[in-house]
């Protein structure tokens, strides 16, 4: 049975997977979020959510900060977008592990690999055995144990969903990063954050919940302000990115 966490994981990995392989299409509406949910392809399992499914799991994930609406003044339909990556500060790299663990489950390296292909490409096995161990260190992933008859080790994302993965499969987890410091690795400013399979969320993306509508939670909305702030932020990345490399070439 699909629980609730698992619809926001499988909304929260087609938001990030259709953001790399069709940025022309993206932010996605509704309809086309249900549509991406629901796909026989690159799927695991394959459900078959309706509107208001996908509507209430929009409604959580807006109250966690993960996702954003983000519909334009010339837009038809309300529209919405990911802010996972700047919320809880993942890379490239990073994030788009974690969307094919939230689309497919638990998986063995090799399969991140070809998988992750169309989002962002390992150069070989060990450059996705880092990311891994990166999540891992952060409370994002864990290890499982080889399954029956299985060469090589598999694993899953602890952001949500179900955990029952490896108790269905006779395995046990083997090295799940649960800080109760949360994913940065200390303990964030105003108290604790959302507890999720494994580890704890950043209270960054856990602010008070507002009072419930009947479509779920009221989703934030883009506005000219949080616009110009994420493109100061993107800048100052850039800046900060740009200076590293300096230092790199000056041997600073």
């Amino acid at each position: 049975m699909i629980g609730p966490d698992d619809v926001e994981m499988r909304v929260l990995g087609c938001l990030i997977e259709k953001q790399r392989t069709t940025p022309d299409a993206y932010p996605l509406t509704l309809n086309s979020l249900r549509l991406a949910c629901n796909q026989s392809t690159n799927r695991d399992p394959v459900v078959d959510y309706d509107e208001a499914t996908v509507r209430v799991a929009l409604g959580e994930l807006g109250r966690r900060r993960w996702i954003r609406g983000a519909s334009g003044h010339t837009s038809r339909s309300p529209k919405y977008r990911h802010l996972l990556d700047t919320e809880i500060k993942l890379d490239e790299d990073q994030i788009s592990v974690l969307a094919v663990l939230m689309l497919r489950g638990s998986q063995t390296p090799g399969e991140l690999k070809q998988r992750t292909d169309r989002l962002f490409s390992f150069h070989d096995l060990a450059a996705v055995q880092t990311t891994l161990d990166a999540l891992i260190g952060r409370g994002l992933a864990e290890r499982l144990q080889r399954r029956p008859g299985q060469k090589e080790e598999r694993y899953r994302q602890l952001l949500g969903g179900d955990v029952t993965d490896a108790e269905a499969t006779g395995s046990e987890p083997i090295a799940a990063a649960a800080d109760s410091r949360g994913p940065n690795g200390g303990d964030e400013a105003g108290g604790g954050g959302v507890t999720v399979s494994g580890g704890t969320a950043p209270a960054s993306a856990t602010p008070p919940p507002p009072v419930p509508t009947k479509s779920g939670y009221p989703i934030p909305q883009d506005t000219p302000e949080t616009e110009r702030i994420e493109t100061l932020e993107r800048e100052v990345r850039q800046l900060r990115e740009e200076l590293d490399a300096l230092k790199d070439q000056l041997g600073a």
